[in-house]
C-alpha cells in the first residue's frame, strides 16, 4: 500500500481551508460594501428629500439579510469540514460576529430610510438636520475605517475606530439636549424632531455596530476580547501597561456597557 504524503496531503487541506475562508471573507467584503452605501443613500435620502432612494433602501435591506444568512451557512460549513483551531478558529468567529453587526446596521439603514420617506411626504425639514448630516458623515467615516480594518487585519486603524465611536457618542448626547431644548420652547413640531431623533438614535446604534466590527479585528490580530471593555483599558491592553495614552481616550465615563442586542453604547 503506498504511503500517504502528510506534508502534501496537509498542504492540500490548509490550502482548501484557507479558499474557503477567502471565499467568506469575500462574501463579508462585499455586504460590507452594499451596506456601507445604504447608510450613505438613507443620510442622502433625507437631506435631499429623495423619496425613491429612501425605497432603494428599504428593498435592499432583504439583499443584506440574505447575505447575511449565506455568510453564516458557509461558516458553519468551514467548522464543521475543517476543525479550524488557534488563529484560525479566531478568524472563523470573528467573521460570524461582524456579520450580525453589518446585518444590524443594514436594519438601522433601513429603519433611517423609513422614517426619511415618511419625512418626505410630509414636505418641510424638520429642526435636527445640520446635526444629521454631521453625525451622519462621522459614522459613515467610521464604517469604513472598521471595515478597512478587518480587511487588513490593521488593529491600530481598529483602535482609532474606537475612539471615533466615543466622539459620536457625545456628539449624539449634545444633538439630543439641543432638540430636547428646541421641542420644549416650541412644541408645534414635536412629532417631527421626534422622528429626527429616532434618526440621530439609529447614526449611534451604527456607530456602536461599527466598534463591534473593530473588536473583532483585535480580536483576529491579538487573541484579546476587549468587549464591555473601555478604550483606555483596550490601549493598555494592546501596547502594554506603561503606555501612557494620548491624551484623548474615551475614559469609562463614556459607557463601555453592551446594548440588549450586543453593541456597545
Amino acid at each position: 500500500m503506498p504511503t500517504t504524503n502528510k506534508a502534501v496531503f496537509n498542504h492540500h487541506i490548509s490550502s482548501q481551508f484557507n479558499e474557503n475562508l477567502q471565499d467568506v471573507n469575500t462574501q463579508f467584503m462585499s455586504m460590507g460594501g452594499l451596506v456601507e452605501q445604504q447608510v450613505a443613500n438613507a443620510i442622502h435620502a433625507l437631506l435631499e428629500t429623495d423619496a425613491a432612494l429612501a425605497l432603494k433602501v428599504q428593498y435592499e435591506d432583504q439583499i443584506v439579510n440574505k447575505m447575511e444568512t449565506q455568510i453564516d451557512e458557509a461558516l458553519t460549513l468551514i467548522l464543521a469540514r475543517r476543525h479550524p483551531a488557534a488563529s484560525d478558529l479566531r478568524m472563523v468567529i470573528a467573521i460570524s460576529k461582524a456579520n450580525t453587526d453589518l446585518e444590524r446596521i443594514g436594519d438601522e439603514a433601513a429603519k433611517i430610510a423609513r422614517i426619511a420617506q415618511t419625512l418626505c411626504e410630509e414636505g418641510e425639514s424638520p429642526r435636527g438636520y445640520m446635526e444629521t448630516r454631521h453625525i451622519g458623515n462621522q459614522v459613515r467615516v467610521m464604517i469604513h475605517e472598521a471595515l478597512d480594518a478587518f480587511a487588513r487585519l490593521d488593529d491600530e486603524q481598529a483602535l482609532r475606530v474606537m475612539q471615533a465611536d466615543a466622539d459620536i457618542d457625545r456628539e449624539y448626547q449634545s444633538a439630543t439636549r439641543t432638540l430636547m431644548t428646541y421641542m420644549m420652547e416650541d412644541p408645534r413640531h414635536i412629532s417631527r424632531v421626534i422622528n429626527v431623533l429616532w434618526i440621530l438614535r439609529s447614526l449611534e446604534r451604527v456607530g456602536d455596530h461599527a466598534r463591534n466590527i473593530a473588536e473583532q479585528v483585535i480580536y483576529m490580530v491579538k487573541g484579546l476580547d476587549v468587549r464591555h471593555t473601555s478604550y483606555e483599558a483596550i490601549e493598555k491592553k494592546i501596547h502594554g501597561d506603561n503606555y501612557a495614552g494620548n491624551g484623548n481616550s474615551a475614559a469609562d465615563s463614556n459607557g463601555t456597557g453592551s446594548t440588549a442586542d450586543g453593541s456597545n453604547s
